[in-house]
């Protein structure tokens, strides 16, 4: 691997630049993606390892990121496990969401090798291919139970909430068939070869700190704790989350990504400073004037590098409508400007 920078601001060891990489940078924004999904679905995508790879590398060439994400879906591993599920214009579907003790018991244990082959050959071709570091990733418990749930996308999580509070055994049931199936799914992706691991939870935000503290929380630690002894830094991301950061940091994650409805330096002091930051420009800047991104982006470089420890990213996923050329420069902007920073 030539460049490491990634990896180090992780461990919050000292670098050159900034290490910046966008999440979501595969995908609808990208003219050539685009072409390959005339002819693949997304899942047809993820199923063939060498085009999967092909899509994971693309944003590393255009746009000189400091990381690869895998291109996949945090849906992946519930299909395996007895729930199938569709990806449709508004995000995934399942058509037997569960209801019931009974639905939680007839899901399956999850086995990486037999149950998803094609993801361990898709890494085992990026970690050859690859000069930066890959990042393997999973959904967080609370949004895969949200879809579980709730069948698909929610504004309110009515039916998750009702059953977090109605019938809690029901719930946790299912927090201890997600805690094993997401560890052993992030174990595989680095055994395969991911270099780190980043745990999405995008619907989190909808719960208050009482609610994450009692029925999301110790699941988290678990998973957290379960996955340490794989020795690679894992990211804990959330939208959303601001009044959840302190909670979140309780978990045990070497990196907080932080959304950009809070300022990173108050993300600091909620977090704390032993523990990486990732973040937060709003997606919807990339949408606006260059003049507007690049002041923003000075005032999060400049608060990110107070603490050892800061990786440059989006508060959330880029947008489809956003052109692949500013998140190239962007990428440029951030190298060069923290440069500058580190020589002063």
């Amino acid at each position: 691997m030539k460049n490491d920078r990634f990896l180090r601001a992780c461990r919050r060891e000292p670098v050159d630049v900034t290490p910046v990489w966008f999440m979501r940078q595969a995908g609808r924004s990208q003219a050539e993606y685009r072409e390959i999904r005339k002819q693949y679905t997304l899942i047809e995508i993820t199923h063939n390892p060498e085009l999967c790879a092909e899509v994971t590398i693309l944003p590393v060439k255009q746009y000189d990121v400091d990381a690869a994400i895998l291109f996949s879906d945090i849906m992946v591993p519930i299909a395996p496990i007895g729930l199938p599920f569709d990806i449709r214009a508004g995000g995934p579907v399942i058509e037997t969401p569960i209801r019931s003790k009974a639905d939680v018991d007839k899901l399956h244990d999850f086995d990486m090798e037999q149950d998803l082959p094609y993801v361990i050959q898709t890494i085992q071709i990026l970690s050859k291919e690859l000069h930066v570091p890959l990042i393997g990733f999973s959904g967080a418990p609370f949004t895969l139970a949200s879809y579980m749930i709730e069948g698909g996308p929610s504004r309110n999580h009515l039916k998750t909430k009702t059953m977090m509070y109605e019938h809690p055994d029901i719930w946790f049931a299912l927090m201890d068939r997600l805690e094993k199936t997401i560890i052993t799914y992030l174990e595989g992706q680095v055994n395969a070869g991911a270099d780190a691991l980043q745990i999405f939870d995008s619907w989190v935000g909808a719960l208050s700190p009482f609610d994450y503290e009692t029925y999301v929380l110790p699941t988290m630690k678990r998973i957290i704790q379960g996955i340490s002894h794989l020795a690679v830094p894992n990211i804990h991301f959330g939208v959303g989350t601001g009044e959840l950061l302190p909670l979140m940091k309780q978990a045990g994650s070497d990196v907080l990504g932080v959304d950009w409805r809070v300022p990173l330096a108050d993300a600091r002091k909620r977090a704390g400073h032993d523990v990486a930051l990732q973040g937060n420009l709003d997606p919807a800047t990339l949408l606006g004037p260059w003049q507007e991104i690049e002041r923003r982006t000075r005032v999060i470089i400049d608060q990110g590098i107070q603490q050892p420890g800061f990786i440059f990213n989006l508060g959330h996923g880029v947008y489809p409508e956003t052109n692949g050329e500013i998140l190239r420069k962007l990428a440029h902007f951030v190298h060069e400007y923290s440069s500058n920073k580190v020589r002063q």
